[in-house]
């Protein structure tokens, strides 16, 4: 267990608890700039498995990574209204460069649907062509008012996916892929967070989107957090941005088009869904450090039977770090914990004289001893046993939190611990904007099965509402 006073505890101040984790479990630290932030690097170690999982589930999707300009021309924004509209407040402009005036401002980019939009036109003529999948990994600037590391910052590192399709519901329907094959999967398998998969109400889309699905996870302070979504946008930038097609007949026509993100949110998603006050609990899949072997003494025997152990699990695939006993072993067990690594292997004197080692599980805190040739499968089949635990506890921890009411009194009310669903029906319009006084927002709608609506004008939809970052 962690020392006391080391973390705030979460029932005592939540976001101090977030800030406390963030800085001692060596994730990040404030930038130079007011909202920026530099990734340390265990804290970029995650964000690279994130990359990986997420890149190969978008390739094995079809789409290719390319990259784009971080400066887009301000007149390319302004060419879809809504869009531009939507992003405003949140832009960086640049007005001077190389020491003079320039004769167009250009943004640095919040998102990157119209510079995109403008190759898409370029590269796209025939129907062969189609569909255009296109994924880049990139930083993006939103100038923050109220920034908080990895939740909110002024830049942020994503994917953005970008395509175009020759009809609607080939856009759609690939849309829908990238969410529930991308997003969800990993969110699920990976990351080990049980979410509500829905679309967005007409208010809470992405600007000039004409849909937009999201995946909304439970924080343990009982607020959610938008941790993917995914957009079809019609034909609104392709007619912003002239991108057509000829189709088998030789008819001109407009592209539909989509684009999907996600970032790195998702450690703020991490630290939220499943931290406590020992630190941080990472999923093994996830962790860059799945087991960790401490030495109890810094001894010679001690040490060197810390490095074989290492070198077992290493060669048995697990990703592996060792501890030699330098320095208090008690605060070394604090150090680990924050930083959530799913399983520690304690390698002391007398357990040694005895062939054994004591393996301590993070996310319980359970200790089990086995032999030491033993150790390298039991290590890898409780790995597994860890995944599976954490997301079962994410899975309960979200239908407990979930309150079906009957009254946007009783929504409010239940917002107040976790999410609450209710008819769309006594939600839209007035109901909605009355929750928003309370900061409540919608955070998804689902058809009353749990599944994915097409539109928000389906009949018999439900609402799921909360407090949100």
């Amino acid at each position: 267990m962690a020392q006391p006073g080391v973390l705030t505890p979460q029932n005592e101040d939540f976001p101090r608890w977030y800030q406390d984790v963030v800085a001692k479990a060596e994730m990040a630290d404030n930038g130079p700039v007011r909202g920026t932030m530099v990734i340390r690097p265990y804290g970029y170690a995650i964000w690279e498995h994130i990359q990986s999982e997420i890149d190969r589930r978008i390739k094995a999707a079809g789409a290719e990574n390319a990259y784009f300009p971080l400066f887009i021309p301000e007149s390319y924004l302004s060419r879809e209204a809504e869009h531009v509209e939507g992003f405003s407040p949140e832009l960086a402009v640049v007005t001077h460069a190389g020491g003079e005036k320039l004769s167009e401002p250009v943004v640095v980019r919040p998102t990157s649907e119209t510079v995109i939009g403008e190759f898409m036109a370029k590269w796209i003529q025939s129907h062969r062509d189609l569909p255009l999948l296109l994924n880049q990994w990139a930083n993006v600037v939103r100038w923050e008012l109220r920034p908080r590391m990895f939740l909110r910052t002024s830049e942020f590192l994503w994917q953005e996916g970008h395509t175009a399709h020759a009809s609607f519901e080939d856009a759609a329907t690939y849309a829908r892929k990238i969410h529930h094959e991308v997003y969800n999967d990993f969110i699920q398998n990976v990351l080990g967070v049980q979410v509500y998969l829905g679309i967005k109400s007409k208010s809470e889309r992405f600007a000039g989107a004409t849909n937009t699905m999201t995946c909304e996870g439970l924080m343990r302070d009982g607020k959610a957090l938008q941790m993917a979504t995914s957009h079809e946008l019609g034909q609104n930038f392709a007619k912003a941005f002239d991108i057509k097609f000829q189709d088998e007949s030789g008819t001109a026509a407009y592209c539909y088009t989509t684009s999907w993100g996600a970032s790195t949110r998702l450690i703020g998603g991490l630290i939220m869904s499943h931290g406590d006050d020992n630190g941080l609990v990472v999923p093994p899949r996830l962790a860059p450090i799945q087991a960790v072997v401490l030495a109890v003494r810094d001894e010679e025997s001690v040490n060197n039977a810390a490095e074989e152990i290492s070198r077992q699990l290493l060669g048995a695939g697990i990703r592996v770090r060792t501890d030699h006993g330098r320095g208090s072993f008690g605060r070394r067990v604090t150090d680990w914990e924050i930083k959530g690594v799913p399983v520690r292997v304690e390698v002391g004197p007398r357990d040694l004289a005895e062939g054994l080692v004591t393996l301590a599980r993070r996310d319980t805190g359970e200790k089990i001893q086995v032999r030491l040739a033993e150790a390298p499968a039991r290590i890898t089949t409780l790995l597994e046993e860890i995944q599976q635990s954490i997301l079962e506890s994410s899975r309960s921890a979200l239908a407990s939190r979930t309150v079906d009411v009957s009254s946007i009194a009783e929504a409010a009310e239940a917002a107040n611990e976790g999410f609450a669903r209710l008819g769309w029906d006594l939600v839209k319009g007035e109901g909605e904007a009355t929750l928003r006084t309370q900061a409540i927002t919608v955070r998804c709608l689902q058809r009353a099965d749990g599944s994915m609506p097409d539109n928000e004008d389906e009949a018999g939809l439900v609402a799921i509402v909360a407090k949100s970052y």
